[in-house]
């Protein structure tokens, strides 16, 4: 191929084309030489203009860049003045654009990418300026020219700066113009001329430098052992739009081998006339069971399917997306931010073709939320003949918002969890089970952990004890609580029906243990023996610590969120490399933020709340400290879950459990049995969760004692009954 075979606009902007997978990555990879002008030199300019090089490299290309200074006011005086060399005032506000080594993956990949070009000569930076009188002004002409080997040569001007604003958020245009298009000849030779003059010192009143510390500098800063030579294909996933033929052919990747409880799980399924559900621990391979399972019906139903796969979040989507991919398919991805924009059309056009048997598959993953959409509803509603829904993480399906969504004219259906009952909601559960029929498989926890399929752990409970003031809201709570309940309760004391005033209450109170104040005392002590480790997680609760003695420096507010407490300790007081994975951030920000910490020389801890206990897979975490729990054991279990999953040199991982005791065992005798008997509630949730981790991990001998001195302490006998369900 050249340059003639790339499908080349004459104009892009930036808010309506994705200059850099429409233009830079495929014009690039068929290029010999690239030559660019740009705006002010930094980091970030650099980070830019590196995306569609990997290939140029690879062809043993070149490049060369022009850029200009970013220069001060106080840069520019001086120079006027005559107080230092021209020179090393430019110099040194070169060097100073380069001082910020940023932490996510792709950057700091690009940067090690651009530092061995430089070290390779195979990149060269030079710098611009304007001079005439005296007077230093700005070269800020942006062009580019890329040349393949056939001599063919692509010139593009405009307003585009290379920066992530400039690609992202400013509204910016570039011209094309083609030197194999008569009309253009004379433009692209311009264009040429004009940066050779200026590369070779030739432009009047442009002076262009080379500056070896800035080489050297990047070298040094960003050069790694190893280069990425694909971090444009993993940053820039090309998706198609959608499998429109008949060629398709959905096979089970050979690097991947199904387990022999998978297998049983998949010919459960199909026994049930692939209706069920797999509930498999964390880490047990979900995805993988349900993907050859979405195999086994394409192959026996002649290859005729529609299949239409639902996550809870945008993320968990992207991660589907990626394991369907191995299996041969390119699904429509339907959710308002897709990088499908018509995803819509693509569903409405797969649907008509495949009701009219012009289509015999295609797939859609999408979340929770679009699936349940009045659009995607209508849609599916019309679809005739066979048609298989997936649902992940089926348990919210339970709910009846979402449950409304499931549709009967689906005669096939998977649902996947590892905790599939609703904890507290009966009638939840028994609508799930009404749907997707029974239980094709159980695997649990602890078969994953005795087969090798998730790792053991050891656990550590750190009992803390409410201060005077969280215990006096905690009783007046749950007085609240116990005296609402008392006049509504049913006959059958087993099933409670809460109301939502109660549900309010359940929620302060829960809120007031997550945010108990000692549990940062404690955490800071055990972090002093961590604050030199990696992949360490703090589990937080979505709950604030009044009156925390926090550093008033960094954090301004009487009311502090457990999160920011947590990340103020560890990031400030502790000086470690902190982030928090949260919902703020997008799905690329978190990308980058496991590849940062998976590495660990960036991220040593992350500080999270609720966004990991669903789907997202940071396997390389060893540590967690777990500083709120819910009465839920579906969240209990998936945090867990998340810390087990295999990786690389991990041989076991830690658990540190925060356990809220309402009294310290010391000081139970001195209170009135009133006052002990409102609390127990919470001693009894906390011992069970103590039992179920206890239970599982590698040194339970060391905790039963511990745990038969609280039971003991409270007097408390848990039976069956209370294990199994919640504890007011």
């Amino acid at each position: 191929m050249s340059l003639k075979d790339c499908v080349i606009k004459t104009e892009y902007r930036s808010l309506i084309d994705n200059v850099i997978t429409e233009f830079y990555i495929p014009l690039l990879s068929e290029a010999k030489i690239y030559r660019r002008a740009v705006g002010f030199f930094s980091s970030t300019a650099l980070i830019e203009i590196s995306k569609g090089i990997s290939n140029l490299v690879l062809n043993g290309g070149k490049i060369c860049i022009v850029a200009s200074p970013h220069l001060s006011d106080e840069d520019v005086m001086a120079i006027k003045k005559g107080y230092d060399e021209r020179d090393k005032i430019i110099e040194n506000a070169l060097l100073r654009q380069i001082t910020t080594k940023p932490v996510d993956y792709y950057s700091l990949e690009r940067l090690n990418l651009l530092a061995h070009l430089i070290s390779d000569n195979i990149l060269d930076i030079k710098i611009a300026y304007m001079e005439k009188d005296g007077i230093i002004g700005m070269y800020h002409e942006k062009m580019g020219i890329i040349e393949d080997f056939e001599g063919n040569k692509v010139v593009f001007s405009g307003s585009m700066n290379e920066s992530a604003t400039a690609m992202s958020a400013n509204y910016e245009t570039i011209d094309v113009f083609c030197n194999w298009k008569q009309s253009e000849v004379e433009r692209v030779t311009l264009k040429e001329k004009a940066f050779t003059s200026i590369w070779n010192n030739n432009e009047q009143n442009i002076k262009v430098v080379e500056f070896p510390k800035l080489s050297k500098l990047i070298i040094e800063k960003y050069k790694k052992k190893t280069v990425d030579f694909k971090i444009d294909d993993k940053e820039y996933i090309n998706l198609k739009d959608v499998n429109r033929d008949e060629k398709i052919d959905i096979q089970i990747p050979k690097d991947i081998s199904l387990y022999s409880y998978q297998k049983e799980a998949i010919n459960n399924w199909k026994l049930n006339n692939y209706c069920g559900i797999f509930d498999m621990a964390t880490g047990t391979g979900k995805t993988y069971t349900a993907l050859a399972a979405i195999e086994n019906i394409y192959n026996n139903l002649n290859r005729n399917i529609a299949v239409i796969i639902v996550c809870p979040y945008q993320h968990l989507v992207e991660q589907w997306v990626v394991d369907i991919k191995k299996f041969g398919v390119n699904p429509i991805v339907c959710y308002s931010a897709s990088q499908q924009k018509n995803w819509k059309d693509n569903v409405k056009i797969s649907i008509k073709n495949y009701n009219l048997n012009l289509l015999n598959f295609f797939c859609i993953v999408t979340t929770n939320a679009t699936f349940s959409s009045n659009f995607l509803q209508k849609q599916i509603k019309s679809l005739k003949g066979n048609i298989l829904l997936v649902i992940d993480e089926a348990h919210n399906f339970g709910a009846k918002n979402l449950n409304r969504a499931l549709l009967d004219n689906i005669p096939y259906r998977l649902a996947l969890s590892a905790t599939l009952e609703r904890h507290g909601d009966i009638e939840g559960t028994e609508r799930l089970y009404a749907y997707f029929g029974k239980k094709c498989i159980e695997y649990t926890l602890k078969e994953a952990i005795n087969n090798n399929m998730l790792t053991p752990y050891y656990y550590y409970p750190i009992v803390i004890t409410l201060d005077e003031s969280e215990l006096s809201s905690y009783i007046e709570l749950t007085k609240k609580l116990v005296t609402s309940i008392n006049q509504h309760r049913s006959k059958d004391k087993k099933y409670i029906k809460l109301s939502d005033y109660e549900k309010m209450l359940l929620i302060k109170r829960a809120r007031l243990v997550a945010g108990a104040k000692n549990k940062l005392i404690e955490l800071k002590k055990i972090m002093l023996d961590y604050k030199n480790n990696n992949h360490i997680l703090v589990y937080c609760g979505a709950t604030t610590i009044n009156d925390f003695d926090y550093d008033e420096n960094t954090i301004d507010a009487e009311e502090v969120r457990q999160i920011d407490a947590v990340t103020n300790i560890l990031g400030n007081t502790l000086d470690m490399k902190v982030c928090q994975f949260t919902s703020k951030e997008t799905i690329k920000d978190r990308e980058n933020i496991k590849k940062a910490f998976e590495d660990g020389d960036f991220i040593q801890a992350l500080v999270a709340i609720r966004c990991l206990d669903e789907g997202v897979n940071i396997p390389s975490i060893e540590t967690a400290f777990i500083l709120a729990s819910s009465t839920n054991p579906k969240e209990y279990i998936q945090r867990r879950g998340r810390v087990l999953r295999k990786f690389k040199g991990k041989k076991f991982a830690k658990i540190y459990d925060f356990i809220t005791l309402p009294i310290s065992l010391e000081e139970v005798n001195i209170y009135s049995n009133d006052i002990v008997n409102n609390v127990k509630g919470l001693v009894k949730r906390e011992i069970i969760r103590m039992q179920d981790f206890n239970n599982l991990s590698e040194n339970p001998y060391i905790n039963d004692e511990l745990i038969y001195d609280i039971l003991a302490s409270y007097d408390i006998r848990l039976n069956e009954e209370e294990v199994d369900k919640n504890v007011i």
